[in-house]
């Protein structure tokens, strides 16, 4: 007969902090840092999964990501805000690909932007937000 074991559930609950990982202490060493998976059979980059999107490998390891990618997607809206704010879908240079908030006007961040990590993990929302790098040169718009 099969018997649940607590323990086991307690190890993998302890291991799925992505974004704030505990020092010796119990507080976070770097608050600014986005924590990502790879899989360690195929290589593949994922952010948030239990299970590696193309091989369903489950042996993943945890990394640091440098901070920087690419908007692909942006998106304003209206609901449940105040005011306006972006949803963006940003591809970080690791390889993944992760939502969250581009500070600024939202109407000007538009896919192909640049932008860097500012804060790990919004105090309201919950998701990362990012700046942008540079202006880009858009001279018709």
């Amino acid at each position: 007969m099969y018997h649940f074991s607590g323990s086991v559930a307690q190890q993998a609950a302890g291991s799925t902090r992505l974004l704030e990982p505990q020092g010796r202490e119990g507080r976070s060493t770097d608050q600014d840092a986005m924590l990502f998976q790879r899989c360690t059979w195929c290589g593949t980059a994922m952010y948030h999964r239990l299970l590696c999107p193309v091989c369903q490998g489950s042996d993943l390891r945890t990394e640091r990501s440098a901070g920087f990618g690419t908007v692909r997607h942006s998106t304003v809206l209206h609901r449940n805000t105040p005011a306006a704010r972006n949803v963006s879908l940003i591809e970080m240079a690791e390889g993944f690909v992760v939502r969250g908030r581009v500070m600024g006007p939202p109407i000007g961040v538009h896919s192909g932007d640049r932008v860097r990590l500012s804060t790990a993990e919004d105090p309201v929302r919950g998701e990362p937000v990012f700046q942008l790098v540079d202006e880009p040169l858009r001279a018709w718009t």
